[in-house]
């Protein structure tokens, strides 16, 4: 199988949010993830095309403010407030193209949606726990952040059936946050 030489895995996973200061402060309240830096504000080139041939955005488009956070043992996040003469505000379901949401895991999926809708979280649904197939053993659920974007909390304290056959035959298994030591940097 080819890949990309010396690839290593998710380093972070960046997306856009309406105000910046309503996301941080949601993902750190909520979610209790860390604010690492302010990576850049006001970036913009007025002069050129660099935006576009760069990021494939306006070319008069300005990253207000981008910013860096931690959660847990998972992914960094990169969190961008743009500013765009075609800027689209409508949140794509998961059923649009380029739909997607963030999933988290928890140790208890029953004790997260219980503080979630404690803190006026709108909450989709209850909990579905998977029954049969590769993800037996878990259970989801989604809600959303205030900006309407989705996200999703995912918990298999037991493992799932595909991790205990991959580990069983020595497969590759679902990465799982839960699992990984910390690692000071």
């Amino acid at each position: 199988m080819m890949a990309i030489p010396g690839i290593r895995g998710m380093e972070h996973i960046g997306f856009t949010v309406p105000d910046i200061n309503e996301a941080c402060n949601f993902f750190e309240k909520i979610l209790g993830a860390q604010t690492l830096f302010v990576a850049a504000t006001d970036f913009r080139n007025d002069d050129t095309d660099w935006m576009t041939e760069h990021l494939r955005v306006n070319p008069r488009a300005v990253i207000k403010e981008f910013r860096y956070l931690r959660l847990g043992n998972g992914s960094n996040l990169e969190v961008f407030e743009y500013e765009s003469p075609d800027q689209n505000s409508i949140q794509p379901k998961n059923s649009d193209i380029g739909g997607h949401h963030l999933a988290f895991y928890v140790d208890d999926i029953y004790a997260a949606v219980a503080y979630l809708k404690e803190n006026d979280v709108t909450v989709l649904g209850e909990p579905t726990v998977y029954d049969s197939g590769p993800n037996l053993g878990l259970t989801w659920c989604y809600f959303m952040a205030p900006w309407g974007m989705q996200l999703e909390i995912v918990s298999s304290p037991g493992g799932t059936a595909y991790d205990d056959q991959a580990k069983a035959s020595g497969g590759v298994r679902l990465f799982h946050p839960a699992l990984v030591a910390e690692t000071a940097y």
